[in-house]
């Protein structure tokens, strides 16, 4: 059995470094020097996708695929979706204003979002760096969003911080598979 879960967020959240402390393989990556006002946060970007795979015990895969960060790449959300099962959604939280990307990417894949059921966690990076907004206030946006998910600091370098983000949407995708990994 294949499954498909999806990676979003802004610039910076920590997408590629996510899916490579979690995946089996080598990340592929359409990692490109960045040209715009990307550059002052980060020398390279991604502009098509990156993609990993985590090998389950039973034979099956769960594919990892990020999204670009730009909304000029937009056009590749839609198509990386197709197949998704869920969706995790990095958030940067030494951005300028964190609640207003959780707000864009969101509403951005609202579609899919609900396609999936909620099938959606959020990861709040950089929190050493900028403790405001809180998991709190980002929890209280949801919830008036009529989405209830969990919500938790990560750090996308930590492959156990990433399996917990793994474990959690596993648990909202199937209640009956919280057993740990």
């Amino acid at each position: 059995m294949e499954h498909k879960i999806i990676f979003t967020g802004p610039v910076g959240a920590g997408k590629t470094t996510a899916i490579g402390a979690i995946s089996d393989i080598e990340v592929v990556g359409t990692e490109s020097r960045a040209t715009d006002d990307v550059r002052q946060r980060k020398d390279n970007t991604t502009v098509a996708m990156d993609y990993g795979v985590i090998n389950l015990g039973d034979g099956s895969k769960v594919h990892l695929y990020g999204t670009p960060g730009q909304e000029r790449f937009s056009f590749m959300w839609d198509i990386l979706t197709r197949g998704g099962i869920g969706l995790v959604l990095l958030i940067d939280n030494a951005r300028p204003d964190p609640l207003a990307d959780l707000s864009f990417y969101v509403n951005a894949f609202r579609k899919f979002i609900g396609e999936t059921g909620n099938a959606l966690v959020v990861g709040i990076t950089r929190m050493d760096m900028s403790a405001h907004p809180t998991i709190e206030q980002f929890q209280e946006w949801l919830a008036r969003e009529k989405l209830v998910v969990p919500v938790f600091e990560i750090d996308g370098r930590d492959r156990d911080d990433v399996k917990q983000l793994m474990l959690s949407l596993l648990a909202i995708l199937d209640p009956s598979a919280q057993r740990d990994a």
